[in-house]
């Protein structure tokens, strides 16, 4: 869902910006505009003009090295941890949480997902208050404290403790930063931009999924974990290294913009996507369990699909982003969000392991477009309050956390008293309702 920020400065980006200003409306949400302009100087910026230099094409000059460090290689890389708890999850389900229910079991991922998020509600406003290289190194511990914890894990509460919290609580340190500093490198093709940086969670999540699979029956849960610890040490260490805000606010933020909130397309939105998030990752959690227990495939191909969701997640995130820069975020997310909804649908009817896997890639290329685009409509909300789209995107991941810390629990409730296929709807159906209110945000 995959998650641009402080206000760039008139003199370097935009020799238009009052004329911008004032024709930013909702109605830019839909179309492709010039939304991500920029404010005046009265948005409190700290800015060194030494640093960057805008270009024709929209991308701010920086050394191509320092661009691809920071926006691929950086900290959403290792989000994609989160995206990895569905092949943790079938392990658990058949070996070290056995005796614990689909429902239990599935309320660690929501832990950590709904962290990711709710954290995320707490540092946007850090963020825009100059503490993002603080969030960056923080989270990286907490991350790498939490991977290697959960390697010496024994019981459920334990493994909630090490996988949920804190493992979740690094991750949402990490979420907002990673895309907000976006808007401090390009002035124009946010989505483009969010949509590579949000591929790079989908990138996580092929990796280590195959990781653990390959490496956890030759060497065990333990060492198969401490791996991909050591794996995510050395990339965080990469992103403190590179990390480098080039704009700092001259004040504090407040923690909520409750004007947002008077703002219907933004209220409207935000809903939508809570919506939608409740039923976007039963797929990813349960698919896996889904064709090894209706023995659709066997249990090293099961555990595969998983990796497919997040490499065509991963296309799903860049292209509807790039497409997003042309015709509007809006015009891109809500048909996507039909198609997923319908193929989730589909599910229900698949008794092969080939038509579950075509089904899966395409939803994992359709539904990662809830992943990138989200936040490039805040931002295309919040074109005239800039310097607040840190506060914004944080509002909307609070929202939203609570849709991850709920939907999949329920739909695990779902599962274990009523089977597959009261699931699969109930997971269409949200994500279908979610494209509606999309709609009605444009009205």
């Amino acid at each position: 869902m995959d998650h641009t920020d402080l206000p760039q400065p008139t003199s370097t980006i935009d020799t238009h910006t009052q004329e911008n200003h004032t024709k930013h409306t909702s109605q830019n949400i839909g179309t492709n505009s010039s939304t991500t302009s920029t404010m005046s100087h009265n948005d409190n910026a700290v800015f060194d003009e030494k640093l960057v230099e805008s270009t024709s094409d929209g991308v701010l000059q920086t050394p191509v090295k320092e661009i691809i460090t920071k926006v691929i290689l950086k900290n959403r890389w290792n989000q994609g941890i989160v995206n990895t708890f569905g092949s943790y999850e079938t392990y658990y389900s058949v070996d070290l949480l056995s005796t614990s229910s689909a429902s239990a079991i599935s309320w660690i991922g929501s832990v950590q997902a709904f962290l990711l998020l709710f954290v995320g509600a707490l540092t946007g406003p850090l963020y825009d208050a100059g503490y993002a290289r603080h969030l960056t190194i923080s989270g990286s511990f907490f991350l790498v404290l939490g991977q290697m914890m959960l390697s010496l894990c024994k019981e459920y509460w334990q493994v909630l403790l090490a996988q949920g919290f804190c493992i979740g609580i690094g991750c949402g340190l990490l979420c907002v930063p990673s895309t907000a500093i976006l808007a401090q490198y390009f002035s124009t093709k946010i989505a483009t931009a969010v949509g590579f940086t949000a591929a790079g969670s989908s990138f996580g999540g092929i990796i280590y999924p195959v990781v653990f699979h390959k490496l956890q029956p030759s060497i065990g849960f333990p060492w198969a974990t401490r791996v991909i610890g050591f794996v995510i040490l050395a990339t965080q260490l990469i992103a403190i290294a590179v990390y480098k805000v080039r704009i700092l606010p001259e004040k504090k933020r407040a923690i909520i913009d409750f004007a947002a909130f008077k703002e219907p397309p933004y209220v409207i939105f935000v809903f939508s996507a809570f919506v939608g998030f409740m039923g976007l990752y039963q797929p990813f959690f349960y698919v896996q369990t889904f064709a090894i227990e209706k023995h659709i495939t066997d249990a090293n191909l099961g555990f595969y699909i998983l990796a497919i969701m997040n490499a065509t997640s991963a296309f799903g995130r860049i292209i509807p982003g790039i497409l997003s820069d042309k015709i509007g975020p809006m015009n891109v997310i809500i048909p996507c969000a039909f198609i997923s909804a319908m193929l989730c649908l589909c599910t229900i009817a698949v008794n092969n392991a080939a038509g579950l896997i075509v089904l899966m890639a395409f939803y994992g290329f359709f539904s990662g477009t809830f992943v990138s685009s989200p936040n490039a409509i805040v931002v295309h909300l919040s074109a005239q309050n800039r310097a607040k789209i840190g506060t914004r995107l944080g509002q909307m991941y609070g929202v939203i956390s609570f849709a991850m810390l709920i939907g999949t629990p329920v739909g695990g409730v779902v599962l274990d008293n009523h089977g597959y296929t009261p699931l699969w709807i109930f997971s269409g159906v949200l994500v279908g309702v979610s494209g509606a209110f999309m709609i009605l945000s444009l009205l």
